[in-house]
């Protein structure tokens, strides 16, 4: 068993930043950010494995960066040129993958807010 604990997150005006963080109590191969509004599928917003490769999303390429320390159990995620429609639930994950593949077991965090208004 993994557990993750988000921190960071909050309210912020249209072209603002906000950085994110997220603490594993063990190092896992991928860690990684999802996001959720209500109505919506989980969406993979970052990620990173335990060799330094990055995934984006495509909305998050060019204004987000993941980050993870030499532990490997804690990740940042600083989030840049925000707009309204980066507003979701953000959703540290643990676990496995091989690109955007997540394979069971996958430990997830509780989320914390981001709101962006215009």
């Amino acid at each position: 068993q993994v557990q993750v604990v988000e921190s960071g997150g909050g309210s912020v005006q249209s072209g603002g930043s906000l950085r994110l963080s997220c603490a594993a109590s063990r190092t896992t191969l991928c860690m990684g950010w999802f996001r959720q509004t209500s109505g919506r599928e989980r969406e993979q917003v970052a990620s990173i494995d335990r060799d330094g490769w990055k995934r984006y999303s495509d909305s998050a390429r060019g204004r987000f960066n993941i980050s993870r320390d030499i532990g490997k159990t804690t990740l940042d995620l600083q989030m840049n040129s925000l707009i309204p429609e980066d507003s979701a639930m953000y959703i540290c994950a643990a676990g496995a993958c091989v690109g955007n593949e997540w394979y069971a077991p996958t430990y997830w965090g509780q989320g914390t807010q981001v709101t962006v208004s215009s």
